[in-house]
């Protein structure tokens, strides 16, 4: 796999990874709500948030290595 990028979380005894390619980044930010609308899961939107938050700022530097 070419070019993977991987955001992770531990939380208590939990750990929580997700790899994915670039420009799949939607479905990584659905598998976030699905995991934390899970009842059964200790993920939660809190979490969701934080990832997505990680993820919005990578994109962010890679955008601004290709316009500067």
């Amino acid at each position: 796999m070419n070019n993977v990028r991987q955001l992770s979380l531990v939380k208590g005894s939990e750990r929580f990874v997700f790899r994915y390619a670039p420009g799949r980044e939607p479905d990584v930010i659905d598998a976030f709500a699905a995991l934390a609308a899970d009842k059964q899961s200790k993920f939660d939107w809190f979490d969701a948030a934080v990832l997505s938050y990680q993820m919005g700022r990578r994109i962010e530097m890679e955008l601004d290595k290709v316009t500067t």
